[in-house]
């Protein structure tokens, strides 16, 4: 089975389109990365960067609107992700439970839909 972990960040709704990570919280998040890594079961994982460097594109009547970041009605948002495939969602979350999240920050699990063979 394959899950996704989102991770919300709290307050990175509001960050400036040029914020950088923590550079301490970054190599602890690589380390659990590795972690993932040599037990076979990150698939992938990236950060994202803050709504501000963003865009959304919203559609009505077959047309489509962009509107660029900040969006200011955000109360969550994702901030990265990773790929996992696990035996079971408790397994993802046990995984993640270990990992290196700062305090107020929320990481969701979310299992992909797969169709049977």
């Amino acid at each position: 089975m394959r899950f996704m972990m989102i991770l919300i960040p709290k307050g990175y709704g509001s960050a400036a389109p040029d914020a950088l990570p923590d550079m301490d919280a970054a190599m602890k998040t690589m380390e659990f990365n590795q972690s993932l890594g040599k037990a076979g079961v990150l698939l992938a994982c990236d950060g994202l960067m803050p709504p501000s460097a963003g865009a959304r594109i919203s559609y009505s009547d077959g047309k489509a609107t962009v509107t660029d970041g900040p969006f200011t009605e955000a109360k969550e948002v994702v901030g990265g992700y990773w790929i996992l495939q696990a035996r079971s969602r408790e397994e993802a979350i046990e995984w993640f439970k270990r990992a290196p999240i700062a305090n107020g920050d929320i990481v969701e699990v979310r299992q992909f839909f797969e169709m049977p063979e």
